[in-house]
């Protein structure tokens, strides 16, 4: 079994920062993806940023030049989105996305889970 738990929203100003930390644990044999999605209210949820296990990254393009991903070397199954230049349409429950394989029962499988989301809100 796989869980994904994120932390570190919060309230923030405009202008400023916070750095949001998924990590995903459990019966992990690889993770091929890792990535941020979000969703405001009243509308669909929607990529923020993703990474490869490779380590190539796209971002959506109204965080390009703000947001950035960054992951642990050792495991690389911790993923980091430092945000900075905060604005209030940044303001969202942010989840974060992890897929790969699982070692269940005696043989391997594919997992794609998501975790409960942080919260993250700018004010004007």
């Amino acid at each position: 079994q796989v869980q994904v738990v994120e932390s570190g929203g919060g309230l923030v100003q405009a202008g400023g920062s916070l750095r949001l930390s998924c990590l995903a644990s459990g019966t992990i044999s690889s993770i091929d993806y890792m990535g941020w999605y979000r969703q405001a209210i009243g509308k669909q949820r929607e990529l923020v940023a993703g990474m490869t296990s490779g380590g190539a990254t796209n971002y959506a393009d109204s965080v390009k030049g703000r947001f950035t991903l960054s992951r642990t070397n050792a495991k690389k199954n911790t993923l980091y989105l430092e945000m900075n230049n905060l604005k209030p349409d940044d303001t969202a429950v942010y989840y974060c996305n992890v897929a790969g394989r699982e070692f269940a029962s005696g043989s391997v499988r594919s997992f794609d889970d998501w975790g409960q989301g942080t919260q993250v809100t700018v004010s004007s």
